[in-house]
């Protein structure tokens, strides 16, 4: 019987899950067959003329896989790490990811922000990258842009959209070498980005076990540590947040980010801890972000 991976049917996500298949077999010697492939349709990819947020957010891309994998149709959801929801469903364990990639954007348009014309129009869905763009050059024009990479990269090169900004390690895994890099002191990253992570039915030990040796052990440390600063702000896909953890000898850097929705408004600070005091940090420093913010800050938080 084969071991069954379930993921999206874009580009991106089946290259993503190749990588997780051919892990795997590294890992255990398996061979071609032993691996199987399952692609799930999510409402995520079916509706693409609204933003996430208004439209049930970060789910629409995991609870069809994690219908599936708590029905046993697949053994593990292979998933973009930014995609995941922060509070997974009952029954749902974060088993694995693989090693990082490039954590930064790119942009598709121009040689950088500040060479886009005045009133250029910026295709993104991302809250985040909306309130950065905005923070810096409030005469931008952001504007809903959802698909697949092909489907953005077409909307720039045919002018329907000046410019859009995507994830450098998406582009790198599907060969795509378009773009500028946006360094990190100019845009910091969404929580989790460059990271594919494995779920699987929480209790499933053998599952568990099989995931053990592909599991890159950094990359689950910092992506945690992200996830824990979303959970502490009380963060949705509607708020817009930049997180980025790194591991720098036996402790680990962190800065976050809270914004207000149209860049008027940025909240920022960084520590660098121990690895065990890095949980408590970010709650720390969540509140002390939400505790200086306006109210058009405040009042994308629940926390």
């Amino acid at each position: 019987m084969s071991f069954k991976i379930g993921t999206r049917g874009s580009p991106l996500a089946l290259a993503q899950a190749h990588m997780t298949a051919d892990a795997l077999r590294r890992a255990h010697g398996w061979g071609e067959s032993d691996v199987e492939i399952i692609i799930i349709h999510t409402t995520g990819d079916k509706v693409q003329d609204r933003a996430l947020a208004e439209i049930g957010g970060k789910a629409l891309w995991t609870k069809e896989l994690d219908a599936a994998l708590m029905d046993g149709r697949i053994d593990i959801g292979v998933h973009s790490m930014k995609d995941v929801e922060t509070i997974l469903k009952d029954g749902i364990s974060l088993a694995a990811m693989l090693p990082r990639a490039d954590v930064r954007e790119r942009l598709i348009g121009a040689a950088s922000i500040a060479a886009l014309p005045h009133g250029a129009r910026v295709g993104t869905s991302s809250p985040r990258r909306a309130a950065q763009l905005k923070a810096k050059r409030p005469d931008l024009v952001t504007e809903i842009l959802r698909g697949n990479v092909a489907t953005r990269l077409a909307k720039v090169e045919s002018g329907a959209i000046d410019a859009t900004l995507l994830a450098a390690a998406g582009l790198d895994r599907l060969g795509q070498t378009v773009g500028s890099l946006i360094e990190l002191d100019e845009m910091l990253p969404a929580s989790a980005q460059g990271a594919v992570g494995i779920t699987a039915r929480e209790g499933d030990e053998a599952t568990l076990a099989r995931l053990e040796p592909i599991n890159h052990l950094p990359t689950f440390q910092c992506v945690t540590i992200e996830r824990a600063f979303l959970a502490a702000l009380g963060g949705t896909c509607h708020s817009p947040v930049a997180a980025l953890a790194r591991l720098e000898g036996e402790g680990v850097s962190f800065r976050g980010q809270i914004l207000a929705e149209d860049g008027s408004e940025c909240q920022e600070g960084g520590f660098n801890a121990a690895l065990h005091e890095a949980h408590d940090r970010v709650a720390a420093l969540a509140a002390e972000l939400l505790g200086r913010a306006g109210p058009a800050v405040r009042g994308l938080f629940t926390a």
